[in-house]
């Protein structure tokens, strides 16, 4: 059975581009880019030429460039590499209420360590607020970490002026952009961003490799110590052939992204659209406008207990999609942090479903998801209660500056 593979905010296919530019790397270009002989400096040549095509993608300088495991990997070194250089009651960090746990959990432990962390409410939508920002800055702030993109409900967050509040006032911006890299343009030398984490498989490149930008001036403590690669801040022998596929992928969706976001939000709106008329009690979670090209987040009222069984039947027909962040399934069953923080009570917080579309997909995969999942809907128990815009609890306009992290 072919399946339709909705799920590319949790991963991305392989482009055949990426493919082809990798495989050499997996035989006879095998050298280490530390080495000074030939095959080493064939190596380094690899590294290094990704590095400038990642650096183009983001309007950056190579230079700008260092590379790490992952994703969650680049967000560490973004935030422990500035706190821990500042002694205890010296650094005080803000971050969003619902950032992806590579941040959340790093806050976790930078408070254990002395770190001050402010985490800022958002609104129904999951939009923060840069009045909240403002309010919650302090003299002895040195980072704000806001993602670019939120991995369960698409919302694109307004970076450019969280960033300059940030920057206003003598503190670092740093974004995880893991979901918005390749989907919608970010240009590090127009955007006052001075960090910026990304990962390789979610723009159609191999899993186990991602990227820092860092900003030239901004200084970090190391992440990995050792034989000093990557700018001494993370040391270890690099992964070449993951590198080398993390630039061809960057080379693709640099070419391609203007193309592919037309086509995807295409397809998105039309999913919305048809899915919201064939299936009345569905909702839409996250920003209606500003939203990732690709990214669909539902609510089926009164039916959300039930948010398990239509990813289950849609698996069973062929079709890959999520409930929540792949990222959270290892607490399967609870409600989302995220969508706790936007408002929602326990119920929808545990009951979205995300679709969210790639480059392979195609408006045929559209017509029969929209054809199977009106029946999937139907066959669940009745609903019991009826959404209304008012219904999820949250007021869009409150201003609290934010909390302490506890």
């Amino acid at each position: 059975m072919h399946t339709i593979y909705f799920d590319n905010a949790a991963t991305t296919a392989l482009d055949p581009g990426v493919f082809k530019a990798m495989l050499p790397f997996f035989g006879g270009q095998f050298g280490n880019p530390s080495s000074m002989h030939r095959v080493g400096r064939q190596a380094r040549q690899a590294v290094e030429n990704s590095r400038a095509e990642l650096a183009a993608l983001l309007n950056a300088s190579p230079e700008e460039i260092v590379f790490t495991a992952s994703g969650t990997e680049s967000d560490n070194m973004a935030l422990r590499g500035i706190a821990e250089q500042y002694g205890p009651g010296e650094c005080h960090v803000i971050a969003s209420a619902i950032e992806h746990p590579a941040i959340l959990e790093t806050c976790q432990y930078l408070k254990r360590h002395g770190v001050e962390i402010t985490l800022l409410s958002v609104d129904s939508y999951g939009m923060v607020s840069p009045d909240r920002l403002q309010q919650a800055l302090r003299p002895n702030t040195r980072l704000v970490t806001v993602h670019a993109a939120h991995n369960e409900v698409g919302t694109v967050q307004p970076i450019d002026e969280l960033g300059r509040i940030a920057r206003s006032h003598g503190a670092l911006f740093h974004t995880d952009a893991v979901q918005a890299v390749g989907k919608i343009p970010l240009d590090m030398a127009a955007q006052p961003v001075d960090m910026l984490s990304l990962s390789g498989h979610k723009i159609h490149g191999p899993k186990g490799v991602g990227a820092l930008y860092i900003r030239k001036g901004v200084s970090l403590a190391p992440l990995i110590h050792g034989g000093g690669q990557e700018r001494g801040l993370r040391s270890a022998t690099e992964n070449v052939a993951g590198i080398v596929g993390l630039g061809a992928a960057a080379k693709i969706a640099a070419g391609e992204m203007a193309q592919e976001s037309v086509q995807l939000r295409h397809m998105r709106d039309r999913l919305i659209a048809e899915t919201m008329r064939r299936v009345p009690n569905a909702y839409l979670l996250g920003h209606p406008r500003q939203r990732l090209p690709g990214n669909i987040c539902l609510g089926f009222a009164g039916q959300e207990n039930e948010a398990i069984k239509v990813l289950l039947a849609l698996d069973e027909a062929g079709i890959a999609v999520s409930s929540g962040s792949a990222c959270g399934a290892h607490h399967a069953g609870q409600p989302s942090a995220s969508l706790l923080a936007m408002g929602l009570d326990a119920v929808r917080a545990r009951g979205s479903l995300r679709i969210t579309l790639g480059r392979f997909n195609t408006e045929e995969e559209v017509d029969c998801f929209l054809h199977i999942l009106p029946d999937i809907i139907s066959a669940l128990r009745p609903m019991s209660t009826r959404f209304s815009p008012g219904s999820a609890g949250v007021d869009p306009t409150r201003v609290s500056p934010g909390k302490e992290l506890s």
